[in-house]
């Protein structure tokens, strides 16, 4: 079901009820249409949601039921006259009889309404596609059509009868006039004078129906207008929605951007537990050379109390020559291997010192991206 593509405009010619204060619909018994209702033919029925006229602002739509029911053309033989009824549950919210003077307006490709000044409001129907309402349209244009042949009809026995009345009461006979003297001449005169009143008061109405269809025509021209600017505003709407989905498009590629770079950071931090891990190993093995080292100062502590001893049996010295040649030569290896375990050490402790600088700088790089991931986090 479509409400209307506008603000309401109450239709012209509908004004407050002076008993009432409010251009309300009056609540009518079931009980009565009903009895009404089975005299007369059903000749449509559609189903549509209900609204009437705000009575106060006169602008706006009232729901005048929570969902759709149905709505029927009746014919009535008798009367020969046309009605639009329509039964919520046990309350009765259209009972508008169509007359010549109705106009029945399309507002929306799935709304319309209808001003009934008899029922002292305008009520307007929601269908749930085109096709419905352009059918209901059409079958108010043949009602009201057909209202307005009957109508005529009417107006065309009544004069009939008028003037076989008045021809009867002149050309009659003088037995005629005799016998139609007393209470049947009164009764004459006075349908006379009612059919003179109702011709009088039809012609009034005539003159008041043309005033509200130029009325009409022109609330229609506005509503024409409103509904040209409502579909502007929907134009506009459209564009603010395009507007709202790139920018969260946008907003999810930053979000996927974010996560690649919380991976890039995990990463990281597994390559750093490796690289502690590894200074780890390096550190043990820098104490066993330390250990090492310390076994080689040790050694290298005996070397004077051997020359002292050397000294001591140098008579011996020719003796053990080759001997100690054999110990220098190890002498001489030993210092070679201290330099070389020096050199590496200063290697070593170079190598680490870099190594701590660049894990130094890594763990500030850190700490900054975690900085920016935080106030980012704030912002949004």
């Amino acid at each position: 079901m479509e409400l209307p593509g506008c603000p309401a405009v109450p239709l012209p010619g509908l004004c407050a009820s002076p008993h009432s204060g409010a251009a309300t619909c009056p609540t009518e018994d079931l009980s009565m249409v009903t009895k009404s209702v089975a005299r007369e033919q059903p000749i449509f029925t559609t189903r549509a949601h209900v609204f009437q006229i705000d009575p106060n602002t006169k602008k706006n739509w009232m729901p005048a039921s929570k969902q759709a029911v149905t709505v029927s053309y009746f014919y009535d033989v008798t009367r020969n006259s046309y009605r639009i009824i329509s039964v919520d549950g046990a309350k009765v919210i259209i009972n508008s009889t169509i007359t010549p003077n109705m106009t029945f307006t399309k507002t929306s490709q799935k709304f319309g309404q209808w001003a009934d000044s008899r029922a002292n409001t305008v009520f307007g129907l929601g269908f749930s596609s085109e096709q419905q309402l352009t059918k209901f349209a059409e079958k108010f244009q043949e009602v009201k059509e057909a209202a307005k042949i009957a109508k005529d009809k009417t107006q065309e026995k009544i004069e009939t009868s008028s003037d076989h009345s008045q021809a009867s009461s002149v050309n009659g006979t003088d037995d005629e006039k005799a016998s139609h003297t007393g209470p049947a001449n009164t009764h004459l005169k006075s349908e006379n004078d009612k059919l003179k009143i109702a011709l009088t008061q039809s012609a009034a109405n005539v003159k008041k129906w043309e005033i509200e269809l130029q009325t009409l025509r022109e609330s229609n021209a506005r509503l024409t207008t409103a509904l040209q600017e409502s579909a502007a505003s929907v134009e506009q709407w459209k564009r603010q929605f395009s507007i709202c989905r790139d920018e969260n498009d946008r907003l999810r590629n930053k979000i996927d951007e974010l996560e690649e770079q919380c991976s890039e950071i995990n990463r990281e931090k597994e390559k750093n537990t490796q690289l502690k891990r590894r200074i780890e190993e390096l550190e043990a093995e820098l104490r066993e050379k330390e250990t090492e080292l310390k076994d080689l100062r040790k050694q290298s502590e005996i070397i004077p109390q051997l020359m002292s001893e050397c000294e001591y049996v140098s008579e011996k010295l020719e003796a053990a020559e080759r001997d100690n040649q054999n110990l220098e030569d190890k002498v001489r290896s030993l210092k070679t291997d201290i330099e070389e375990s020096k050199y590496r050490q200063r290697h070593l402790k170079v190598e680490l010192k870099s190594f701590l600088e660049v894990l130094d700088g890594k763990i500030d790089d850190l700490h900054d991206f975690r900085r920016g991931l935080s106030k980012l986090g704030t912002d949004n």
